[in-house]
């Protein structure tokens, strides 16, 4: 019980890494607000969860959202100990000069300014309440970038620099900021990573990590419990590659 007694929000909850996430800390004894733009999703992976969880219909791009999501979470609990910025958006692989500039801003709507936002509305409860944990969920297209994701590279890229730097900041108030970098997984935006989801696609990308598999959503979730934890009291500012050795 990891997380006993601890509080956390976790966007992009409905699906993916972020239900994994929420799935996760809950069996560590964690109370579990789900958020996500998709409202019957969230309530499904919370309807799962059992008691332990919260659905929150939310819009990470829109600053009352966020607002309201963590307002929701301190009605219900009275404080917020863990926040997870999981939810993201990419654009389709393949050229750059082709992405249109809608696809870009909602790119960094999701990839960054819901950081943004979330930190003015959690860090001044972490602050009041001695302490907390902020995790980002980044991308090793952060660390490495490739042809053919450069706007999404580029906000990965944002994400990490901003984690590090909220870290200096926030270390006297006792927050800590980190976080993940995970390869390609199984979520509903690999297909979007590879331009096609195909066989040839998923074994070319699965050639590229030495381990020789994707992320799993559980993969994630169990990097994401320990930074979250007070195993990790002295982490903080880490990139963590969860990554099967992408990154080498």
């Amino acid at each position: 019980m990891r997380l006993k007694n601890k509080v956390a929000v976790i966007t992009g909850a409905a699906s993916g890494f972020g239900e994994g996430m929420a799935k996760r800390f809950a069996e560590e004894g964690a109370k579990v607000i789900v958020a996500d733009l998709n409202g019957k999703g969230a309530e499904r992976v919370a309807g799962e969860i059992g008691e332990a969880a919260m659905p929150v219909a939310a819009d990470v791009s829109i600053k009352t959202d966020i607002e309201a999501m963590v307002g929701a979470a301190m009605d219900a609990h009275g404080r917020i100990d863990i926040m997870v910025n999981n939810a993201g958006f990419t654009h389709k692989n393949g050229d750059m000069l082709k992405v249109d500039e809608q696809s870009f801003d909602l790119i960094t709507a999701v990839n960054m300014k819901a950081i943004y936002y979330a930190a003015l509305a959690v860090v001044p409860i972490m602050e009041g309440q001695g302490g907390g944990s902020i995790i980002t969920t980044a991308s090793t297209a952060g660390l490495r970038p490739r042809p053919g994701l450069t706007w999404y590279n580029a906000s990965k890229g944002w994400a990490i620099a901003a984690t590090k730097s909220m870290a200096v900041e926030l270390a006297p108030k006792n927050v800590r900021v980190n976080c993940l970098c995970p390869v390609a997984g199984e979520t509903g935006m690999l297909s979007q990573f590879m331009g096609e989801d195909t066989p040839e696609k998923r074994a070319l990308f699965r050639a590229s990590i030495p381990l020789g598999r994707l992320s799993t959503p559980l993969d994630i979730a169990n990097a994401a419990l320990w930074l979250a934890s007070d195993e990790a009291a002295f982490i903080t500012g880490v990139a963590l590659e969860v990554d099967g050795g992408r990154c080498i």
